[in-house]
This record gives structure tokens, sequence and C-alpha cells, in this order.
């Protein structure tokens, strides 16, 4: 079992790192300089062109310290996520290696330092993108419009949000990071996409989301909000028996993967649908608003 956390990386708009005592910016760089790559295969560029991370372990370090995000990543950590439980004799040499190595590519854009007891990342204030940063600081953005009930500017920040992917994040890197922190970044991907489903559902598109939801559910057959999201857009388009075939459909998933009913604001939804509640065809998303019976 190892026992390591990375501290979560947020990325909000402007932050302060202590560390350096200034601001990062989470705006797309406006001239060519460092860009690093997460959500994809894991990569580096400077002025548009690759830089050569070589294999999976320097690409492992590179990943692992800009996820701390100026916090020192102890050696034990490195260990741990570039050799599992099972490191060789020669692991702090290689470790040294391994960080001399990102350091001499991303330099002097961005500087690897040697922190005892291990290693930090620190980037400037401009010149260095990092398409995490971008993402998440979207990402952010879009959901505070979606609650302010703005869902135009939701749906134009999640989509920019989203097009930062390029594949599963963390291509590349050792299997104990990717055990680590692939699925929580997938979480926050499956997040965005949701609430952009939900901005582009207040706009009246539910019928050309019809497709996209029973694929995506397809795939994510647990996610009761991609459920609720397609019975509501089913009803709006016309088609109450499609929702409530959607509904018998999730209930049947859902005991049979889990032995549970569906949640209760899926139960009310069914009810809604059932009775043709008005609610359903107001403009407010799906997991944000109240359904009959909802408190």
């Amino acid at each position: 079992m190892i026992a390591v956390t990375l501290t979560q990386i947020t990325f909000p708009g402007r932050e302060t790192d202590l560390a350096q005592g200034r601001h990062w910016s989470t705006e797309p760089t406006r001239t060519p300089g460092l860009t690093l790559s997460l959500l994809g295969p894991v990569e580096a560029h400077r002025d548009g062109r690759p830089l050569h991370l070589g294999g999976a372990k320097p690409r492992t370090v590179l990943t692992a310290l800009l996820l701390a995000r100026g916090r020192v990543v102890p050696d034990s950590e490195l260990t741990a996520l570039l050799w599992g439980d099972a490191p060789p004799a020669t692991s702090p040499a290689q470790i040294h290696t391994y960080a001399s190595r990102v350091r001499q590519l991303i330099g002097p854009a961005a500087e690897v330092e040697r922190r005892r007891p291990g290693y930090l990342i620190r980037l400037p204030h401009r010149g260095v993108r990092v398409d995490l940063a971008e993402f998440q600081d979207h990402a952010r953005r879009g959901a505070a419009a979606l609650a302010a009930g703005d869902p135009a500017s939701a749906a134009r920040l999640l989509r920019g949000a989203l097009a930062v992917w390029r594949g599963v994040a963390l291509g590349g890197v050792c299997e104990p990071l990717v055990r680590l922190e692939r699925d929580r970044l997938e979480e926050e991907r499956l997040v965005a996409l949701e609430q952009r489903i939900d901005a582009d559902l207040e706009l009246g598109r539910h019928t050309a989301l019809i497709p996209e939801l029973t694929a995506l559910i397809a795939a994510n057959p647990l996610r009761e909000g991609l459920r609720a999201t397609l019975m509501t857009a089913l009803y709006r388009a016309g088609r109450q028996a499609d929702a409530l075939a959607a509904y018998r459909a999730a209930r049947a998933t859902l005991d049979e993967e889990l032995g549970i009913e569906p949640c209760a604001e899926l139960r009310r939804l069914h009810q809604a649908v059932l009775t043709g509640h008005p609610s359903l065809l107001t403009t407010r998303t799906p997991h944000h608003r109240s359904l009959p019976g909802s408190p």
C-alpha cells in the first residue's frame, strides 16, 4: 500500500504562491513560451516545439512537482510514485538524475529546485502555461456563471475548459501516480462536462443533447446526474414515454450494479415526469432546481 497524498491543485484565477511571494496567472500565455501539459500525454513544449522529456520516470517527476504546486515533494513520495513498494537501492541517485533532466529541459522559464527533503517547482507569473491550471480556472468561472443564472457564459467557459483536454490525463507517467491522481482529474472533467450540459439544457438545446447524453450514460452508467438530465431533455423534447423508460433503465442498472434504489432527486423527477409537472419545462438546471416534493 502506497501512502502518498499530493496536494490538490486548484489554480484559482490569481493565487499567491507563498513560497515565492508573488501571483501566478492562469490565463493562456499570450506570447510564445513554455507549455506544460498533463491533460492527455504528459508533454512539454517551448515556443511550440516539443521538448524530449524521456521515459515515464522524468515525466512522473515533472507531473508530481506540478501537482504539488510549489510544495516540496519529499524524496520518499517521489520514490513511491516512481517505483511503488520496490525501489532500487540507487533510487536517490536516480531521482537526482530525473530532476536534473527536467530542470535542464524546462529552464530557465521554470525552475526545479532541490529543497530538502525533496524538490519543488517554481513557475513565473507569465511565460508558462499549465493546461490543468487553464482547465480548472475556466471550469470554476463556468460553474459560477451557471449558478448566477448566466447559462450562455457558462456554456462558453465550460466548453473552453473541456477543450483543453487532449485525451486521458497523465499519459506516459508511472502507474503509482496514475492510480493516485487520474481518477480525481477525470472526476473534475466529468463534473465540468455535466455543468456544460446543464447550461445547454437551460439554453433550450434539449433535443441536440439527447444523443450526447445517451453516449455518456453508456460510458458512465452509475452517474445519476446524467440520468436526470437525459430524462429532462427527453421530456422537453415531447418524449415522455422515453423519459420514463430512461428512469426504468437507471433503476435497473443501479439495482444490478450496486443493489440500491435511485436517489431521492431522481425518484422525484420520475414522479414529475409521470404527472407532467410544469416545473420540467422551466429553464433551471436539473442539479439545482427544486422538483415537486423537494424540501
